[in-house]
């Protein structure tokens, strides 16, 4: 498998297959409101267009980055929305990076959106899908987030079919500017135990696809029971 490593603004063109990596915390968060029974998740482009949604459908919850906000039903923790029954909901999720990089690759054929507790179901839909090449793309930081790629990389290798240990990688994403950032509490909307829950390797038995749905970008659970 050829496997490409890219920053938003590096996507020229809209891959045949993309892998979304956002660690901290955007599709941390959503395999916790999909594991919390959410339906499916619409990616907005905007926190304007999040509110929109919200307020044309009274019965969905919204969420986004930093601290709680009017017309906001959670912020984007996945130590906060653990305790959040979503049983059959429809969440509309805003993040500065996770969902700006999944709405720049929305022509490709396949789109998944992944973090370190959906690895092991994301490397085995791309195995399963045979995708020769995949381009991974790396959310956080301009393309330079060191959790982003680390989980790229170990998704990567894992869909070869390689044996990998996780842990180096799993010490590189602790090791990050955006786990330091978390654990210090420089960020608002953050629970203590936010980047050790963004640190589980398969939490979850789910890979999560995002597709064009009525012209929005709709998330949802692949392989959940």
């Amino acid at each position: 498998m050829d496997a490409r490593f890219v920053g938003i603004a590096d996507l020229a063109e809209a891959p045949s297959v993309a892998v979304v990596v956002d660690v901290m915390r955007a599709f941390t968060v959503a395999a916790w409101a999909f594991a919390q029974g959410a339906e499916k998740i619409v990616l907005a482009e905007s926190l304007d267009e999040a509110l929109a949604l919200r307020a044309r459908h009274p019965d969905w919850a919204a969420l986004k980055d930093g601290p709680p906000a009017p017309g906001f039903d959670m912020v984007n923790s996945p130590g906060l929305l653990r305790s959040v029954d979503l049983g059959g909901r429809t969440v509309v999720q805003k993040t500065t990076a996770g969902t700006v990089g999944a709405l720049a690759v929305k022509e490709a054929a396949l789109v998944l959106c992944a973090g370190f507790v959906v690895a092991e179901a994301t490397a085995q839909l791309l195995r399963t899908r045979k995708s020769d090449s995949v381009t991974f793309v790396v959310t956080g930081e301009d393309g330079q987030a060191e959790e982003d790629l680390a989980c790229s990389q170990y998704i990567a290798r894992r869909a070869t079919g390689a044996r990998t240990d996780p842990a180096e990688f799993l010490r590189r994403a602790a090791e990050s500017r955006a786990a330091a950032e978390l654990a210090a509490g420089v960020r608002q909307g953050v629970h203590p135990d936010d980047v050790a829950l963004c640190l589980e390797v398969d939490r979850f038995p789910f890979a999560m696809v995002a597709a064009l749905e009525d012209s929005l970008m709709v998330l949802r659970p692949h392989g959940r029971t």
